[in-house]
């Protein structure tokens, strides 16, 4: 067995200002974007191409004070928002609503202290090819304090097997998430090379259909589509985009992939989220995603309803430091591909065994707190927590199988007690979308979105426990209870090896490490 002992560790900072100014080959924009408008925002006057816009005008681009938000003074039969939702018509009307109309590729830049930049082909535009924007944010400066700052509506839908399905097929939809293909998405969003832009939203709570409880209207992200979407960096990818979120921070309604830019999140709640459950996914391909989500109660750092797909960048992402979320968190599979992957949080999702990359989880007997330098000696991982961590995720093209490396917290040469890993396969509802023993999956696959999940039992109360000295039942005939393989207890949560060990070494078999404390 090799032993590797010298530090070749660089900061969080570093290897974020970096590895993520590369981004894989052909994915990168043309500095020059052929045939763009110039969109120029501020509180005085907006201008296209140099031309004024007005008020209630027509066109390609169009202003008003017609912005969607959940209003206050309404009841039970409106919405799903609490008092801390609302927001009053005067609030709101405060905002210049600036709505894109036609498809092309817009140079966006100023300042906008009250508004909100969305993007809105029509209905129809989901089933329309031609019908996407790019939106190149070159010294963009835009606030909103009732709903996200930056949405698209309504542009093309690139998943055409999910827009069927959407609209009522009959057949199951389902998704393999290392096949999803993005490029021919809608709503494209590209950073200018060497701009700094700043996008501070807030979201918009679940509104009802009038007479029904289906969802008209729900926005969570600052920054927002309803439809996939990539993000981008120019040639050299040096643009950068800071989203800093009342709620979340940049989200999409299916898919979502990065492929190139700096980009720093700091969100109240998720980091990124992509919210159609068992199908969307998140994709990262290059750049570099600096994420502290979690600020108020609660936040996961990247958090996808389906898959997390993670081929190159550098991503650093942390979770709430004081409830059960993660800087992963995925109901299906988590696949490291390649990049810099550092991920911290209370606990982090399972990464799938099917990864191309190598990786390592680790699980802290008890939290480090803000502050701690945590080394994996012989490798990138070399950082001090900005916040509180008990999980920490890394993966490199630095890790090799069959290595011991040492790994210190506080300057201390930790040891671990066990491989169980600090979250769960297939996400955190232990998930893998399989339905309980005993039942078959319901027929024509997962619930349509547009229909309302059932209601549960009448009366409520807690879920039925199994009484006290009851086994769990047998399994069926001719199948046995899983057992841990020997020699492997990291494939089972509770795993423990013989004796306390400062060896972290991966193997075929083991990528976690759990009960990790220094050294007594």
């Amino acid at each position: 067995m090799k032993q590797r002992i010298f530090s070749a560790g660089l900061s969080a900072a570093l290897l974020l200002s970096l590895a993520a100014c590369s981004a894989p080959d052909g994915s990168g924009s043309s500095s020059q974007q052929e045939g763009s408008r110039v969109l120029n925002l501020s509180d005085s006057e907006i201008t296209l191409d140099g031309q004024a816009l007005s008020q209630d005008g027509e066109g390609a681009v169009t202003l008003s004070h017609d912005i969607v938000y959940y209003h206050d003074n309404t009841g039970e039969d409106y919405g799903e928002g609490a008092q801390a939702d609302m927001h009053s018509r005067e609030e709101a009307s405060t905002h210049t609503v600036v709505t894109i109309r036609e498809a092309g590729t817009y140079r966006v830049s100023g300042t906008l202290s009250a508004g909100q930049l969305a993007v809105d082909l029509g209905e129809e535009a989901k089933r329309d090819p031609e019908a996407a924007v790019t939106l190149v944010l070159d010294g963009l400066d835009i606030t909103c304090t009732v709903a996200p700052a930056v949405i698209f509506y309504n542009v093309y839908e690139c998943d055409e097997a999910w827009v069927a399905y959407d609209e009522g097929a009959t057949e199951a939809y389902s998704v393999l998430p290392a096949e999803v293909d993005t490029s021919a998405a809608g709503a494209n969003v590209v950073l200018a090379d060497g701009s700094v832009n700043q996008v501070s939203g807030s979201y918009v709570a679940r509104i009802y259909q009038e007479g029904t409880t289906k969802k008209l209207h729900k926005y969570d992200g600052a920054f927002y589509s309803r439809m996939s979407m990539n993000v981008d960096g120019e040639g050299a990818g040096t643009g950068t985009l800071t989203i800093t979120a009342e709620n979340e921070g940049l989200n999409s309604e299916l898919h979502l992939t990065v492929n190139g830019g700096q980009i720093d999140i700091q969100a109240q709640n998720d980091g990124i989220n992509t919210n159609e459950d068992n199908v969307s996914v998140t994709t990262i391909n290059g750049g570099g995603l600096h994420i502290n989500a979690g600020l108020g109660e609660e936040g996961d750092g990247i958090d996808s309803n389906g898959h997390i797909v993670i081929n190159g960048g550098t991503v650093c992402s942390m979770s709430s430091d004081h409830s059960p979320d993660g800087g992963l968190d995925a109901d299906g599979e988590i696949l490291i591909n390649g990049g810099h992957v550092m991920a911290l949080g209370v606990r982090n999702d399972v990464v799938s065994t099917d990864s191309k990359q190598l990786y390592m989880e680790l699980s802290f007997a008890s939290p480090l707190s803000a502050g701690t330098q945590v080394e994996l000696e012989g490798t990138s991982l070399s950082l001090v927590l900005e916040k509180g961590a008990q999980s920490i995720l890394y993966s490199g093209p630095d890790l090799e199988q069959d290595v011991s490396y040492t790994l210190k917290a506080g300057g201390a040469v930790q040891q671990y007690t066990g491989h169980s890993s600090g979250g769960f396969p297939g996400g955190g509802h232990g998930g893998n979308f399989q339905p309980p023993e005993g039942q078959d999956p319901p027929e024509g696959g997962f619930q349509h979105p547009e229909e309302e999940p059932p209601a549960p039992p009448e009366g409520g109360g807690e879920p039925p426990q199994r009484p006290e000295g009851q086994q769990p039942p047998e399994p069926p005939e001719g199948q046995s209870r899983p057992q841990p393989p020997q020699g492997n207890p990291g494939q089972f949560p509770g795993g423990v090896a013989e004796e306390p060990s400062a060896d972290f070494t991966l193997t075929d078999d083991v990528r976690s490490f759990s009960g990790i404390a220094g050294q007594e």
